[in-house]
């Protein structure tokens, strides 16, 4: 097992010199009905989740028309909802849900919530691999994998359609967020990932489905987080 690893301060200072000169942080608020769409979007890049809130900060985010009692608790968070917005959304071009998705529970009974992603976009390499074909990730010399995100599934007709029936492309809201494209290829400097349900399992039976990575390349010693490579 070979292992890349970087002190706290080396660490916090890759962060923040990555952040800072390639990014600015994109915020996007969605108030509390199933019938609203929390949409993030990156035009250039892919998308990174910074921090994330289901609850009420403030007594002004989404207050119109609401009396003062629901807006009152200001100290309203769900614990865990970064974790889905990351799970969801990292590596990803464009992502949408609804804030129903993060309501796992109520966080504080009787006050009106909103949803609130900080996030920002990433230069990345970005690959499609259909169903029973390879995903190859490769890196110049001296350069290593770091994978931002990747999705098994389906999310549009036009993808991987080729030849292939109607009725195996209608399923696109048919996602895979998995963490097994990083396990198997951060660290090293080429990769290969097969695009198939023995490998990530079958998020919606009968539709064909594509993998979506999201990576890019770093030298080791100015990677942003901590990498494992197998050997």
């Amino acid at each position: 097992m070979l292992r890349f690893r970087l002190s706290n301060t080396l660490l916090l200072a890759a962060i923040c010199m990555l952040m800072t000169s390639v990014a600015s942080i994109d915020t996007v608020v969605t108030c509390d009905n199933s019938q609203n769409v929390h949409r993030l979007n990156c035009d250039n890049g892919v998308i990174i989740v910074q921090a994330a809130l289901y609850g009420r900060a403030n007594t002004m985010t989404c207050s119109r028309d609401r009396p003062e009692e629901q807006l009152a608790d200001t100290e309203c968070a769900l614990d865990g909802t970064v974790d889905i917005l990351k799970r969801r959304c990292d590596g990803k071009q464009m992502c949408e849900l609804s804030p129903n998705v993060v309501r796992t529970s109520d966080p504080c009974i009787g006050i009106y919530k909103y949803l609130e992603t900080n996030f920002t976009c990433m230069p990345a390499f970005h690959l499609t691999a259909c169903e029973h074909s390879y995903a190859y990730l490769h890196c110049d010399v001296g350069q290593v994998i770091f994978v931002y995100g990747a999705d098994y599934g389906r999310h549009d007709r036009t993808t991987c359609s080729f030849m292939r029936p109607t009725s195996q492309l209608q399923d696109v809201v048919c996602s895979q967020p998995t963490q097994k494209v990083a396990e198997s290829c951060n660290g090293k400097n080429s990769c290969m990932v097969r695009a198939s349900n023995s490998v990530f399992g079958d998020p919606c039976a009968g539709i064909y489905k594509y993998l979506e990575v999201a990576y890019t390349c770093e030298y080791p010693l100015s990677m942003p987080y901590e990498y494992e490579k197998m050997v």
